[in-house]
């Protein structure tokens, strides 16, 4: 048996590890097809059996299994119960954390939700006149971001004037103060 929790838990480590970093989440079992799906569903129609939790299943299995046989005196039985306890509790502890409290708040961000144009900020590092290059400061899809910046119409523009993004282009925003386009 200890060949078996072995296997187990290297096999489950090797596929969580793929799973993880190659978004492999998807497992194809014979006729048995397992998607969690994690862009297009709430996290409430995820199955608890995916590509994600059957291998942190083995692999918890496996190394308590592999601990309980090797390391204690107790039957074969219990510690098969144990392994398999073991194994769903490492299993739901990642379906929980993951699917129940990390997924449900991502979304997918639209274009909308990037777009610059209209933006208001604030200048951060004042624009000389002419092609002088500063810095703006302004909040997009609820974080603080910063993007360089120069005056539309090549004007000075000083740190701390509230302006507005006219066009954004090859990483520059284009901005006017605010005062002067609410007149």
């Amino acid at each position: 048996m200890i060949t078996l929790y072995l296997i187990c838990f290297v096999l489950g480590l090797v596929l969580t590890l793929f799973a993880a970093f190659s978004g492999a989440g998807h497992l194809h079992i014979g006729h048995l097809h397992l998607h969690p799906h994690l862009h297009a569903k709430p996290a409430a129609h995820v199955s608890a059996f995916n590509g994600f939790t059957l291998p942190a299943f083995l692999c918890w299995f496996g190394a308590a299994g592999y601990l309980l046989d090797r390391y204690s005196s107790v039957v074969s039985a219990v510690v098969l119960l144990a392994a398999v306890a073991a194994g769903l509790l490492g299993a739901s502890i990642l379906y929980v954390v993951l699917f129940k409290l990390l997924l449900p708040r991502e979304r997918v961000l639209s274009p909308e939700d990037t777009r610059m144009e209209g933006t208001l900020a604030r200048v951060s590092d004042a624009i000389r006149a002419g092609d002088g290059t500063g810095e703006i400061l302004f909040s997009q899809t609820g974080a603080r971001r910063a993007a360089a910046a120069r005056s539309e119409d090549g004007a000075p523009i000083p740190r701390g004037t509230e302006v507005v993004v006219l066009r954004y282009e090859r990483g520059i925003a284009y901005i006017r103060p605010l005062h002067e386009l609410s007149n």
